[in-house]
């Protein structure tokens, strides 16, 4: 259960729990429609995070209280979960998933900095891995990324400011099939003006682009 002994931790939007419908704005799956569950608590501090708001304490709620909120919309298969760092409520989110119908597809978002259990592998569709490199700043957690490297479904997404970020990249030594880039903008105009850059940073490196079509849609607003 989450601190207090009550249950799991969801960021806190306009004093409500961040629980909404919308498209998946990056990685393997952009585009596709999805109930998104953002947690709350988060052991990095990224200079540039859009989402800071989801380092509070958040709004508590149970496992099956989650799992029903969630249950409000109808005609989804696909829960994404982000945060924050989801995997620091990892007994939570098994509760949770052994709560919601076989055939729904679950991306979890993490920073790679804590490992999943045995039980997590096991019902998470997609691994949505985001390293961060040097310029996001954010404290000493480094990734557990060998707990994902053998995962099939784990894709890795790194925010880039450019070409000097690509030697930090290749270190890591990852399947370069799932390796992507995005640019690293909290807006839509500055998501702009670095995409160019990076689309070709991309093709140098024979890697996929992935675009983050929150921003390029909605801009900064918030719970989407």
């Amino acid at each position: 259960m989450g601190e207090g002994g009550y249950g799991m931790r969801l960021a806190r939007l306009n004093e409500r729990a961040e629980v909404f419908y919308s498209l998946q704005g990056e990685g393997a799956s952009v585009g596709s429609p999805a109930m998104f569950l953002r947690l709350a608590g988060c052991n990095l501090h990224c200079v540039w995070c859009d989402t800071k708001h989801a380092w509070g304490s958040g709004i508590e709620r149970t496992p099956q209280e989650v799992a029903n909120m969630v249950a409000r919309s109808e005609g989804w298969d696909r829960l994404v979960v982000t945060g924050g760092e989801p995997l620091l409520q990892a007994a939570d989110l098994e509760e949770l998933f052994s709560l919601l119908p076989g055939e729904v597809k679950i991306e979890v978002e993490t920073n790679g900095t804590v490992a999943p259990t045995p039980a997590l592998i096991g019902r998470v569709t997609t691994w949505n891995v985001s390293p961060k490199l040097p310029h996001a700043e954010s404290g000493c957690a480094t990734p557990t990324l060998e707990a994902f490297r053998g995962l099939p479904n784990a894709w890795y997404k790194f925010v880039v400011r450019g070409e000097e970020d690509w030697e930090a990249v290749e270190a890591l030594q990852l399947p370069r099939a799932r390796v992507m880039l995005m640019p690293c903008a909290v807006d839509r105009a500055g998501y702009r003006s670095l995409l160019p850059d990076v689309a070709q940073m991309c093709i140098r490196h024979g890697v996929r682009l992935s675009p983050r079509l929150h921003v390029e849609i909605w801009d900064t607003e918030p719970g989407r």
